[in-house]
């Protein structure tokens, strides 16, 4: 039941190094935000960029209901669906190799709040990804 689904936004992706802003709602985190409401901070590597970013696609495909979306050398998105309703977040990881970190962009399709699942979820593939990249 796709009925709350909503629509994949039209301003997903890189644009001069930057990801979308987040709307007014509370319903999204990014961490190239300013504002105390949407910042969470990126997420960091330290092996390679390429093992990170396979690692980073490992973890995303280990957590349930998700789909990757589209993938380049520097860039992740996946669709993220609720287990009970079908709600559907846009989640985004940009790749920023001089600071060796991923940027990332959580955002709910529908609705104003999420209940800080947004940034429940960046927090958890921050911590999968750290185990991730520790592990030799």
């Amino acid at each position: 039941m796709k009925l709350f689904a909503g629509k994949r936004s039209n301003n997903l992706g890189v644009r001069d190094g930057k990801l979308a802003a987040c709307p007014n709602t509370p319903n999204c985190v990014s961490s190239q935000s300013s504002d105390a409401v949407h910042q969470v901070e990126p997420l960091t590597y330290s092996s390679t960029p390429e093992k990170a970013l396979a690692n980073l696609k490992q973890v995303i495909q280990s957590l349930p209901k998700t789909k990757i979306i589209t993938e380049t050398q520097n860039y992740v998105y996946a669709e993220f669906t609720s287990a009970i309703m079908g709600f559907v977040d846009d989640v985004e990881f940009y790749l920023d190799e001089e600071a060796k970190v991923f940027h990332v962009r959580s955002a709910s399709r529908l609705g104003k709040s999420d209940l800080g699942v947004n940034r429940k979820r960046i927090e958890s593939i921050r911590t999968k990804l750290q185990e991730t990249e520790s592990m030799v």
